[in-house]
C-alpha cells in the first residue's frame, strides 16, 4: 500500500513579525479573497503558503505534499527523517530567520492512499455499499461539500479528532476542474487516466487525534513520527469502519453464513445484523440492536468467514463486491 501524507503548519505572530514575513513574500503572494493571500511559488516544491490577515489575528499556514517534497521516491514512513529535513531546508530558505519549522504547529495531518478497484462500475458500487454504512463507533455520517453529488462516503470522529473519507477520485476532479483556474492543466492530464480509483484518506483534524497517536510535542518530530507509524494509523481507522470480507446480496450472505457458520449461538446473531443493518440503516445501531455485550466476537466471525455485514441493495445490479482490502492491501 502507498501512503502519501499532506499535512498542514500553523504559526500565529503578532503584527510587526506577519508584517516583516508577509513583505518578504512580495507580489508572490495572490489575493484570494477575505484578507487571505496564497503564495503558490513553493508548489513544485511541495509547499503552498497561506497568509491570513486578520485584523486581530495574523496567521500563516503551510500545507505540505510530503510525496512532492520527497520526490515520489519513496513512501514517507519509510523515509520520515529525509522528509524533515528537507522540509526544514525548503522553510528555512523561503522564510530566512524570520521562521523555522519547529516555530510552526502541526494542525491537520491527512494520509491518503489510492484504491485500483478495476473498473468505473465497481468504484460507483463500492460508495453505494459503503454509505450503508450508516454510523460506527465512535464515527457519524458527516456532510463534506468538497465530495458532494454521491461520489463518496465520508465520516467524522464524534469527539476522537480523526475523519474518514473514500470517493471517486475521477469524479472529484471532475468536480476540482469546475473551480480550477491555475490548475486546470494537471487536472485535465490526470482526469483522462483510467478511472478506477477509490481515494481513500484518514485525517487528524484536532489535538485529540494527536494526542492519540504520538507523544511528541514539536512539529519536526511529530512529523517523523506520525509519517513513520502512517500505514498503520490509516489501517486502524479504516479497519474501524470498513468490514473486512467480501460484499453479497442479503440473501447470498444469508445462505453463506447459515452453510459456514457451525456455532448456533454466533450464526444466529449474525444473521441478526444482516437482517437490522438495511432496517437500521447504521452498522452502529444495528450493532446496539442486537444487545449483545460482546460484538466484538460477532465482527470477527464476519471478518473470520469473509462475509461483511453490510449487504449490497437490491436495486443495485451488482451481485458480489470482492473484499476492498484485497485491493487496499494488493503487494503489501
Amino acid at each position: 500500500m502507498h501512503l502519501n501524507s499532506t499535512f498542514e503548519l500553523t504559526l500565529i505572530l503578532d503584527t510587526d513579525k506577519f508584517q516583516k514575513v508577509f513583505t518578504r513574500a512580495g507580489n508572490k503572494a495572490e489575493y484570494v479573497d477575505d484578507d487571505k493571500y496564497v503564495d503558490q511559488s513553493l508548489m513544485s516544491k511541495g509547499i503552498i503558503v497561506t497568509y491570513r490577515d486578520k485584523q486581530y489575528k495574523k496567521k500563516i499556514q503551510l500545507t505540505v505534499n510530503a510525496n512532492v517534497i520527497l520526490d515520489g521516491d519513496v513512501p514517507c514512513q519509510d523515509n520520515a527523517d529525509k522528509l524533515v529535513s528537507k522540509l526544514e531546508k525548503r522553510i528555512n530558505t523561503y522564510f530566512g530567520s524570520n521562521c523555522q519549522l519547529d516555530d510552526f504547529n502541526l494542525s491537520k495531518m491527512y494520509l491518503i492512499t489510492d484504491i485500483d478497484v478495476r473498473s468505473r462500475e465497481n468504484v460507483s458500487a463500492y460508495i453505494k455499499v459503503l454509505k450503508r454504512i450508516g454510523k460506527v463507533k465512535g464515527f457519524s455520517p458527516s456532510r463534506d461539500d468538497d465530495i458532494s453529488g454521491g461520489i463518496g462516503f465520508s465520516l467524522e470522529g464524534n469527539s476522537n479528532g480523526f475523519a474518514f473519507r473514500i470517493y471517486d477520485l475521477k469524479g472529484w476532479l471532475k468536480e476540482k476542474l469546475k473551480e480550477a483556474d491555475s490548475w486546470r492543466k494537471p487536472l485535465k492530464e490526470m482526469i483522462d487516466k483510467p478511472g478506477n480509483i477509490l481515494r481513500a484518506d484518514v485525517r487528524l483534524m484536532k489535538s485529540q487525534a494527536f494526542r492519540a497517536c504520538t507523544d511528541r510535542c514539536v512539529a519536526s518530530e511529530q512529523i517523523a513520527d506520525l509519517c513513520s507509524k502512517g500505514q498503520k494509523i490509516f489501517l486502524d481507522v479504516f479497519k474501524w469502519i470498513v468490514p473486512f470480507g467480501d460484499f453479497y446480496k442479503k440473501g447470498e450472505a444469508v445462505d453463506l453464513i447459515c452453510k459456514q457458520v457451525s456455532d448456533l449461538k454466533t450464526r444466529r446473531r449474525m444473521l441478526r445484523i444482516v437482517a437490522l443493518l438495511p432496517e437500521k440503516k447504521s452498522l452502529l445501531l444495528a450493532q446496539k440492536a442486537l444487545n449483545y455485550r460482546r460484538i466484538d466476537e460477532v465482527m470477527s466471525a464476519f471478518a473470520y468467514y469473509e462475509v461483511a455485514p453490510v449487504t449490497i441493495s437490491k436495486r443495485h445490479d451488482i451481485k458480489k463486491l470482492d473484499n476492498l482490502y484485497k485491493y487496499l492491501l494488493k503487494g503489501d
